[in-house]
C-alpha cells in the first residue's frame, strides 16, 4: 500500500514561487542516512544526488520516504553483496540541475570520495522543466518557447558537468548512474495552452510540445552518460509504457520504447513522440498487465509512490538517519526483484537501478 501526504504540494509551491520570481526560495534541503542492515563485517556506500524524487518526497517538510529509489537499490546491493549498505541521499527539493550541481554534487563531494562508495547516482531537470512548464502555461497572447528551450540548454549542461565531477571525486565506485525524468501531468497536458503559435495563429497542445521536448533530455542523458562511462537507468521507458504488448507489435511496450545505443537523437524523439506515442501512458495508471494496474504517482501528480514507512527530517538541518534489516528478506527476492519491484514507482526507479551493480562490491 502507497503511503501519501495531503497538503499543498511542491510542485504547487514552486508553481507560486515562480510567479512571484522567488523560486528558489522553496528549496529544501532533505539529506538522509540510511543503513540496510544484514549484520555483516563489512559496509559499503552507495551515494545518491538529485532533487525531490531521490529524496522521497512525499508532500512535507518533516519525513521522507524510506524505500525512495536510492534505499530500493541500496537493498538490491546488500543481498547481492551479502554486506551491510549505507545508503546516502543528498538531496534538494525543488532544486533546480544548476543547484543540484554546485550546491550537492560540487559542495557536498566528500560523501562519494568515501573510500566505501560503489555506487554514485543522480538525477536532476524535473524541476527546470516543471518550473518552465508552469511559465508557458500562464502565457497569454504569442507563445514564447525560449523558457522551455532554456531549460533543455540548463539540463543538458549540468549532467554533463555533474557526470564529469563524479568521475572527478567517486574514485572508488565501480558503477555510476543517471536516471532520466519520467513525465508527470501527461494526462493533464493533453489541453490547448491560452498562447497561441506565432506561426499557425493556433492554439498549442502542451503535450504536443512538451513531450519531444522531454524526449531529448532523455536521449541526451543516456547519450552522455554513454560518453562518460555512466550507466542510464531509464524511468521514462519504465514508468511511461506498458509491461506488456498492448498494440500487437510483437515488443513489451515498456521496452520499445527504451533508449537504444547508436540511435540519433532526432530518429529517438520520433519513435517516441510520433511512432509509439500511442503506446505512452500516464504514470497513473501503469499497466502491469492487461488486467492488472499500478498507480506510479502519488496524489500530487509529480512525485513517484512508495511503500513503507518514512525517514524523519529534522526542519532545520534537513537532515534524518537510522538503520534497519531489509525490507525483504533474501528469500523474496528472486531474479532480482522483490514481490513489489513493478508496484510502486520508486520501487520500479530502484529496482532499474540496481540491475546495473556488479557482481562484487
Amino acid at each position: 500500500m502507497s503511503v501519501r501526504r495531503s497538503g499543498l504540494s511542491l510542485a504547487a509551491v514552486l508553481a507560486a514561487t515562480t510567479l512571484s520570481g522567488s523560486a528558489m526560495a522553496s528549496t529544501i534541503n532533505q539529506n538522509t542516512s540510511w543503513t540496510i542492515n544484514r549484520s555483516a563485517s563489512q559496509t559499503y556506500r552507495v551515494v545518491a544526488y538529485g532533487d525531490s524524487i531521490f529524496a522521497g518526497y512525499n508532500g512535507g517538510i518533516g519525513s521522507v520516504a524510506r524505500r525512495a529509489a536510492p534505499v530500493v537499490e541500496g537493498e538490491y546491493a546488500a543481498k547481492k553483496w551479502g554486506t551491510n549498505v549505507e545508503v546516502i541521499r543528498r538531496t534538494k527539493s525543488g532544486a533546480k540541475a544548476d543547484d543540484i550541481y554546485n550546491n550537492k554534487i560540487v559542495s557536498e563531494r566528500s560523501y562519494m570520495q568515501d573510500a566505501r562508495t560503489r555506487v554514485v547516482m543522480f538525477e536532476m531537470c524535473g524541476n527546470d522543466y516543471l518550473q518552465a512548464r508552469s511559465a508557458f502555461t500562464d502565457q497569454t497572447g504569442t507563445c514564447n518557447y525560449s523558457g522551455l528551450q532554456n531549460a533543455l540548454a540548463a539540463c543538458t549542461t549540468y549532467m554533463e558537468r555533474g557526470m564529469q565531477t563524479i568521475n572527478q571525486y567517486a574514485t572508488t565506485a565501480k558503477v555510476k548512474v543517471i536516471s532520466n525524468i519520467y513525465y508527470p501531468g501527461y494526462d493533464a497536458d493533453n489541453v490547448l495552452t491560452a498562447c497561441t503559435d506565432a506561426t499557425t495563429g493556433q492554439k498549442v497542445n502542451k503535450q504536443q510540445y512538451f513531450l519531444p521536448l522531454l524526449a531529448r533530455s532523455n536521449w541526451r542523458a543516456c547519450n552522455l552518460a554513454a560518453k562518460y562511462g555512466f550507466k542510464c537507468a531509464d524511468a521514462f521507458a519504465e514508468m511511461m509504457a506498458s509491461d506488456y504488448d498492448r498494440n500487437g507489435d510483437g515488443q513489451i511496450d515498456s521496452a520499445a520504447i527504451a533508449y537504444r545505443a547508436g540511435e540519433t537523437e532526432d530518429a529517438y524523439v520520433q519513435r517516441i513522440s510520433v511512432t509509439l506515442r500511442s503506446t505512452l501512458r500516464d504514470a497513473n495508471l501503469h499497466l502491469a498487465n492487461s488486467s492488472t494496474s499500478y498507480d506510479y504517482i502519488q496524489s500530487d501528480n509529480t512525485h513517484p509512490t512508495y511503500s513503507g514507512p518514512t525517514i524523519s527530517v529534522n526542519i532545520f538541518s534537513g537532515s534524518g538517519s537510522g538503520s534497519a534489516a531489509p525490507t525483504y528478506t533474501d528469500g523474496q527476492v528472486v531474479n532480482g526483484k522483490n514481490p513489489d519491484w513493478n508496484k510502486f514507482g520508486h520501487e520500479r526507479m530502484g529496482w532499474s537501478i540496481s540491475t546495473f551493480d556488479p557482481a562484487t562490491p
